[in-house]
């Protein structure tokens, strides 16, 4: 069948055609947001939501909105003044069908793409009446984050809403299409897996053919596509949800959506080549932005922590960490100084003007709960180059020259100073300190956009509430090949062959090179913990399909939901997800999570504990 009939077809099946113009042959012969002065004259149909409606003198105007846009209609009493009356009953959100001409707008509203016409109705019809709705359904909204998540249905009709979830689809549809034109399959995983309580934690959930046993819910299709590999498949995609029973911020949810990939017979150089053109692409196709033709910095995670303290450092702006430990500690009676095991700073250009409110406002920042900081030293550079500083009668002034010469300030800058017994924890509240006055200094720009990727992370990291090494990743990450010997001597100090990318400070994927070596496999398990009965009765199904030929493989998951937020300017993920959650993982909405009918529970073998308090 050629496309003119499959199209033809597809009209008469459902009343719509492929193209991005709506026509149907019942409800509506044009969209709201599609009618311009060429049209003038025309006999249209048109459906859609009451926005507002104005009265003026013997004329009603109301505003009918679709998916598509606004169009203006218009009410004379003199020419028809019962279709007025009843266009003068219409609330807002009420559903209508309109007949009418399409004219030109005496008073024309370049604000609006169809701001050239207007429709003078002729029949109207009330398809569906509403209650008023309890938030205005505009851009600035007069509804608060939770009565719009009761009333997600409603908060989707405003406009910047559903420009989000377009921004979403589109941004699908250019992953699928990059994808496809580089070979890769996309394949479903199941959703009902084994638990593996390594990682975060599970979703579980009662199977009653199988009473006291428990699916899980996928944290990622993690092990699922390395056996695709094992089996040949030697590029995989899949946009998966994910789930993942942990404490909830701006940019997570209880389950999300990844773009999961994996390759096989690759090096990490392979596979980050893949994806920055990915990325390049996607930025190009779906936001409009070139990020150029030079690869993507590259910085080892130590680097990252030493120049910016995180791991997913923002680059929009430089103020990078500058060590003050020969500088500082020693050099003067100040205490804190002398006992501190870092000492760092941070150079804020031309703010050495900043107030002592201003610097007091930074100190109640650094030193807040979240921050934990004890306190904020500052100096000021003088255009004389002199230095004047909180802590001025500890140090001589050639201590304080000194000072600014290793900033390499320059007169006008504001050095902002913090220390610490930790030196990790104190680099990671200079990182909060350095975002702060990014923030500050508009040097945050959502417009503008840099990535890197950071490599060579720790292969483990050591959890005092366990008494063990956990894998900084997960336990399926290769170590880099010259580090496996260092797996039997010293552990702690082996890097993995894993890769983050980041993007104006936020991790928007990660992966790394798999292990496909049954023993490997096994003494990274042995390394975690595990003994060889657990390690089997989790694991056993991947590290025996390892003994069947298992290539060389390796891959990345991008999340979906931070690219789309990150594309259209968004605070929180939130925002560009149809149904999220709130920050306590309820669905306002449907109200879940919520209590079930005794006999499900019943059914499934499974008696709640009684609340002890």
């Amino acid at each position: 069948m050629d496309r003119a009939n499959t199209v033809r077809n597809r009209a008469q099946r459902y009343g719509t055609t492929d193209s991005k113009q709506v026509k149907t042959t019942m409800y509506r012969s044009k969209t709201c947001g599609e009618l311009r002065i060429s049209n003038a004259g025309e006999q249209v149909t048109l459906a859609g939501w009451v926005q507002r409606s104005r009265k003026m003198g013997g004329m009603t105007f109301i505003d009918l909105r679709d998916r598509y846009g606004i169009t203006q209609l218009v009410f004379n009493e003199e020419q028809d003044a019962a279709l007025c009356a009843q266009a003068n009953k219409l609330g807002r959100e009420y559903v209508l069908q309109v007949k009418g001409t399409v004219s030109e707008r005496y008073a024309k509203n370049d604000k609006m793409p169809t701001g050239d016409i207007e429709i003078l109705v002729s029949e109207l019809n009330v398809l569906n009446a509403s209650l008023t709705p309890p938030f205005t359904i505009e851009e600035h909204t007069d509804g608060g984050d939770d009565l719009r998540m009761k009333y997600r249905y409603l908060d989707i009709r405003r406009e910047n809403v559903r420009a989000n979830l377009e921004l979403r689809h589109k941004f699908c549809i250019a992953v699928r299409n990059f994808l496809d034109s580089k070979g890769f399959l996309e394949i479903e995983t199941p959703v009902l897996i084994g638990s593996t309580p390594e990682g975060a934690r599970d979703f579980i959930v009662p199977s009653r053919m199988n009473p006291g046993q428990f699916y899980a819910l996928p944290q990622s299709p993690q092990t699922l596509k390395q056996l695709l590999m094992v089996a040949g498949i030697d590029r995989y995609f899949q946009i998966a949800k994910c789930f993942r029973d942990e404490d909830l911020r701006a940019d997570r949810q209880p389950e999300f959506t990844q773009i999961d990939c994996e390759m096989s017979f690759v090096t990490q150089d392979d596979i980050i080549s893949t994806f920055e053109e990915m990325a390049k692409y996607l930025f190009k196709e779906v936001r409009g932005y070139d990020l150029g033709e030079q690869p993507f910095l590259r910085l080892s995670w130590h680097e990252a922590m030493r120049r910016f303290g995180s791991d997913k450092p923002d680059m929009r702006f430089g103020m990078e960490f500058v060590e003050l430990m020969d500088v500082l500690k020693g050099s003067g009676s100040f205490g804190v100084f002398n006992d501190a095991a870092y000492i760092g700073g941070i150079c804020a250009e031309g703010c050495a003007h900043y107030t002592r409110k201003q610097l007091d406002q930074l100190t109640d920042f650094v030193k807040s709960p979240q921050i934990g900081a004890k306190g904020l030293v500052y100096a000021r550079v003088g255009e004389d180059g002199s230095v004047k500083s909180s802590v001025d009668k500890f140090y001589t002034p050639e201590v304080l020259s000194q000072l600014r010469d290793t900033m390499q300030a320059k007169p006008g800058d504001l050095i902002l100073i913090l220390s610490g017994a930790d030196a990790m924890k104190t680099r990671k509240q200079l990182c909060e300190l350095r975002l702060e006055m990014g923030q500050r200094l508009g040097l945050r720009d959502k417009n503008k956009f840099s990535l890197l990727w950071v490599v060579d992370f720790p292969m483990f990291e050591w959890s005092e509430e366990e008494g063990r090494l956990l894998a900084m990743h997960h336990p399926f990450t290769a170590p880099r090949p010259q580090d496996i010997p260092m797996l039997d001597t010293d552990p702690a100090s082996v890097l993995a062959d894993a890769y983050d990318m980041v993007c104006n400070g936020v991790e928007v994927g990660g992966g790394s090179i798999r292990i496909h070596d049954a023993e490997l496999q096994a003494k990274i398990f042995k390394v975690l913990g595990f003994t060889p009965e657990r390690a089997q009765e989790q694991f056993g199904f991947l590290m025996n399909a390892f003994k069947y030929g298992a290539p060389p493989h390796g891959g990345l998951a991008y999340g979906l939901d931070r690219w789309v937020s990150l594309f259209a300017g968004l605070d929180s993920i939130r925002d560009c997800i149809a149904f999220p959650k709130n920050n306590s993982g309820r669905d306002v909405m449907l109200d879940a999570p919520s209590a079930v009918d005794p006999k499900q529970l019943d059914e499934l073998k499974i008696s709640l504990a009684a609340d002890n308090e």
